[in-house]
This record gives C-alpha cells, sequence and structure tokens, in this order.
C-alpha cells in the first residue's frame, strides 16, 4: 500500500474528502517525526511504538574497492509494533 491507497482508505473508512484524509495524515506523520526529533517515543497502545534509536560505530566494507571503512554512529527511527498488531497479522 502506498500513500495514495492509504489516504483513499482513510477518505472511505471516516467518510471524508481525499483532501481532508491526506491532510490528517501528513498532520499525522509531522506530529510523531516533530515527537521524535525531540526525542520522545510515540505509544499506540496496541498498534505499536514509534521511538529513536542510536546505531553504535562499526566497520564496513567499501563493495567496489573491498576497503574497509568506518561507519559513524547515528541516531535512526525505529518502529516496535505491539501486541495486538502482531496478532492481527499473524
Amino acid at each position: 500500500m502506498n500513500k495514495k491507497s492509504l489516504v483513499s482508505a482513510i477518505s472511505e473508512k471516516l467518510n471524508v474528502s481525499k483532501k481532508d484524509a491526506e491532510k490528517f495524515l501528513n498532520d499525522f506523520v509531522d506530529i510523531v517525526s516533530e515527537s521524535l526529533e525531540k526525542g520522545e517515543s510515540v505509544k499506540l497502545v496496541g498498534f505499536g511504538t514509534f521511538e529513536v534509536v542510536k546505531r553504535e560505530e562499526r566497520k564496513g566494507i567499501n563493495p567496489q574497492t573491498k576497503e574497509t571503512i568506518i561507519i559513524p554512529a547515528k541516531k535512526v527511527p525505529k518502529f516496535k509494533a505491539g501486541t495486538e498488531l502482531k496478532n492481527r497479522v499473524m
């Protein structure tokens, strides 16, 4: 499912225009992103948790030159599915 089809599904489910559904989805993504930037996690009970985790520095290999390189540490977003979501998918 891509963004366009998700907007269509939200529009049908909530009986609102696609424009309103797209605004809702964009606002949701913005709010989650802003919370993660502040270092806060976003917990949706039953659905899952969005959080930021730190990846440690590690060694890697340049596939073209086979040279060993150091991949720097960085923060990345992570999603962990909740129990209800896991049960619905399985």
